[in-house]
């Protein structure tokens, strides 16, 4: 059995302790570090350095378990403690290591096999060996299945969790506001009730659909060599079935072996994942956008702190910042994801560079959906429904009853219900409890009829928004 050590948040490594917030050139690295600290173990260059050395030493202990490959032993427990904790230990110090060998060498993976067989060079049993190290992988065999891990488990550890923290808060709202009534607006105008809590769960609803999309996304990864044939592999050893070996060794890192590639893995799973990344972005924005004009109207008030300033000349205003913020940020996220989606699944012949420096902006898109999500949660714990300004709305439109009246219409076969009450009500204002009741009494309907249409009112004509909201996340 191989023995695989998984890169978590844990890692011992300096929070950028050389390089001031305030001379950051990304704000993601300056006034917003603290918001997207969470993906620095996976998309720092540090953490792209540290998956690098993960992926090099499995292979090498990889190699030493197999018995076809006589050249090179098993390890002792003790050699396999000494690469463990070069993965579990992995440092800043030992990142600009690798960094000043990259500075000789001009290139960034061979720079790993040169600081492993350093690192490694008094272990007797590693550096009679040491040449397998990296043996038949090409530099893409190491990045694309670093690569493969920070994006999982990022997504696992960090982008789910805090997406999830979302849909919670919707859900939980949308159960605390179920019975609550509200005018909704189609095209910005007065249209049939509805309620805060059910409007809510349409976003918890969708969210939750993206969720589920992006969780079980499976992440590709292969080490086939320089075009993607095994060559190197079968000229050193050819009657061993490296293809199933391959397949073995990327499955048991978490991802899933794409066995058809050139120099480098397709990136298609990837492109994929960016896409639903955006497309839950695209959900927030609209949410965040919804929430915004819900504030505009006086829905919802925000909870405020003493402390804070709303507006440097208007002493007043509460300003709805968080989604404005969340609204700011998922632009730019979803401008970065949407052309690694497009840019990343392309690539000259067998193999060109663009690929690589797109692919460094990951956690950049990241970062920026994560602080979008940040700046939403933070908005939506802040909300209070302004239930005196929302029964308002509603009193001042008895005119949205028209819909159910030219339906009850309909129903007894009465001529013309829907231009009838289009000539009662449209575009017409002052439209009453007293003109609605008055129509009502001269139609020819049973009395019941009349009874139920008069006991309407624009606060309980709301169908089964109430029940569709206490029924989310159940």
């Amino acid at each position: 059995m191989f023995t695989y050590v998984k890169i978590t948040t844990n890692q011992k490594t300096n929070n950028m302790s050389s390089l001031s917030p305030l001379i950051a050139l990304s704000p993601l690295d300056g006034r917003y570090y603290s918001k997207v600290v969470a993906l620095r173990p996976y998309f720092s260059e540090l953490a792209l350095i540290r998956h690098r050395v993960h992926v090099e030493i499995e292979w090498f202990k990889a190699l030493s378990h197999e018995p076809a490959i006589a050249e090179i032993s098993p390890f002792s427990p003790d050699t396999i403690a000494q690469f463990d904790n070069l993965i579990t230990d992995f440092s800043e110090s030992d990142g600009e290591s690798v960094k000043s060998i990259e500075a000789r060498t001009n290139h960034d993976v061979k720079a790993i096999e040169y600081w492993l067989k350093e690192r490694m060079a008094k272990n007797v049993e590693v550096s009679k060996v040491a040449e397998f190290i990296h043996f038949s992988c090409t530099s893409e065999d190491i990045n694309n299945l670093s690569y493969g891990l920070m994006i999982k488990h990022s997504r696992d550890h960090v982008m789910l969790p805090a997406l999830k923290n979302i849909i919670e808060s919707l859900v939980s709202k949308a159960h605390q506001l179920a019975d609550t009534p509200m005018l909704a607006r189609t095209h910005g105008q007065p249209a049939t009730p509805s309620t805060l809590g059910k409007e809510l769960a349409i976003f918890a609803h969708r969210l939750q659909r993206g969720y589920d999309s992006l969780a079980v996304i499976s992440i590709l990864g292969k080490i086939n060599g320089a075009v993607g044939n095994y060559n190197a592999h079968l000229a050193a050893y050819p009657s061993f079935n490296w293809e199933k070996f391959s397949q073995s060794f990327v499955e048991k890192l978490g991802l899933e072996f794409n066995p058809y590639t050139t120099q480098i893995e397709s990136h298609d799973a990837i492109a994929t994942l960016c896409d639903a990344y955006a497309h839950i972005n695209t959900i927030l924005l609209d949410l965040d956008r919804d929430i915004w004009g819900y504030i505009s109207l006086g829905y919802f008030k925000q909870k405020i702190k003493e402390s804070e300033v709303g507006s440097s000349t208007m002493p007043h205003k509460v300003n709805p910042i968080d989604f404005e913020n969340s609204e700011g940020n998922l632009g730019i996220a979803n401008a970065l994801l949407r052309h690694l989606s497009e840019k990343l699944p392309v690539s000259r012949w067998q193999r060109d560079l663009t690929d690589s420096t797109v692919l460094r902006n990951m956690g950049v898109s990241l970062g920026h959906t994560l602080l979008s999500y940040d700046s939403c949660n933070k908005g939506l714990n802040k909300l209070e429904a302004n239930l005196e300004r929302i029964a308002d709305d509603l009193n001042g439109a008895w005119e949205v009853l028209a819909e159910p009246i030219q339906t009850i219409m309909r129903r007894y076969g009465l001529p013309n219900p829907y231009e009838r009450l289009k000539e009662l009500t449209r575009g017409k204002e002052g439209i009453s409890r007293e003109v609605i009741h008055k129509f009502i009494g001269g139609l020819a309907i049973p009395d019941t009829e009349k009874k139920r249409l008069r006991d309407l009112t624009p606060q309980n004509y709301i169908g089964k928004a109430a029940e569709l909201a206490r029924d989310i996340g159940k």
